[in-house]
């Protein structure tokens, strides 16, 4: 696992030795399968709470399944792929995610503030650059555009701010550096077709533009195919080093990097309600050693989409779970305590 950007030696020492004790605690749970009645009791409560479909895998093994293969939209967790796709295209030799978005992005240059954005920034949603939730409209005219013109509402780094401007700058940047293929075809050639998946539904704006943000429509079983990848370092789409960027989090916000919202502060972390959390603007957001469960193991990760739309994947347990819904209220903590055995019946 990746660590945060440089902190004082005493805390990075202190985390350090935090992180050990969790990698021999997570070993030693790998041993010990799921009790089949917890996941029953975590998929009647995912149900209960608007679930359609729910998929359970440990070490291989389908736990439970109900409605797995039928498409449901995943929402956010269509961003997730598409960082997939700037790891491969760094490891490719296309770009460096810690390069500046101004290298190709000319008229960034003459802005001071972004001038100083770089890549990684971009996927990680502390550049700075304000949302622009109308993106998201179908009938965009071009969103890349609209994107590189939108406006600095924080200094690069310092700001956690969630919306689809930022990856439709990465997209004109990725489509430059490509230099005549699309990134669509890139994602389908280097990704999608190594997971076993095909083309998707790219909401494209009236120039071609896929929107990066939401949008894709999988089954729990296509789902699952990520999170397989998790388990498997990577492969066969990146390196083990490659993927270990998803879970170091940034100094705006511990809890996510790279389409993927991390569990790393459990120990004693604040447990936040994504969803909930996200919908205030990005001013009254507190991310503040975010976590996901404070019972749930720290290497669990997951992809979060809107009305309750989850990829769960830890690790340490070899497990795989998928739940999709059509919204209605529902808590992770509470759900992973049900999953994990952590309440009572």
């Amino acid at each position: 696992m990746s660590w945060p950007r440089p902190q004082p030696v005493c805390r990075q020492r202190l985390e350090f030795a935090a992180l050990i004790l969790l990698s021999l605690a997570g070993s030693a749970s790998a041993i010990t399968s799921l009790d089949p009645a917890a996941v029953r009791t975590a998929a009647e409560y995912s149900a209960r709470h608007r679930g359609v479909s729910f998929l359970a895998i440990q070490d291989g093994r389908t736990l439970l399944e109900q409605n797995a293969k039928t498409p449901h939209k995943i929402y956010s967790g269509t961003k997730a792929f598409w960082d997939l796709a700037a790891l491969a295209a760094a490891e490719d030799g296309l770009l460096n995610l810690d390069e500046r978005v101004a290298d190709t992005v000319t008229n960034w240059r003459s802005d001071s503030r972004k001038s100083q954005v770089m890549l990684r920034q971009l996927l990680d949603f502390d550049s700075g650059l304000e949302p622009q939730f109308f993106l998201h409209e179908t009938q965009s005219g071009d969103r890349d555009a609209a994107a590189m013109r939108a406006r600095m509402v924080a200094e690069p780094g310092k700001a956690f701010i969630y919306g689809p401007a930022a990856l439709q700058v990465f997209h004109q940047v990725l489509k430059e550096k490509l230099r005549g293929d699309s990134p669509t075809h890139y994602l389908e050639r280097r990704v999608l077709h190594r997971l076993g998946l095909g083309p998707q539904r790219y909401l494209a704006d009236r120039a071609g533009n896929p929107l990066l943000a939401t949008g894709w429509i999988l089954s729990a079983r296509q789902w699952a195919k990520l999170g397989q990848l998790v388990l498997a370092n990577g492969s066969p789409v990146i390196s083990r080093n490659s993927l270990q960027q998803c879970w170091r989090g940034t100094m705006a916000n511990r809890a996510f990097s790279l389409g993927w919202w991390n569990n790393s502060t459990a120990f004693n972390g604040r447990e936040s309600d994504v969803e909930q959390m996200l919908i205030p603007k990005w001013q009254s957001q507190d991310w503040r050693d975010a976590c996901l469960c404070r019972d749930a193991p720290g290497d669990l990760v997951a992809c979060i989409g809107s009305e309750g739309q989850r990829l769960f994947v830890i690790p340490s347990l070899q497990l795989i779970v998928v739940r999709q819904a059509n919204g209605g209220s529902f808590s992770d903590a509470r759900f992973l305590r049900l999953l994990l055995g952590r309440l009572p019946r």
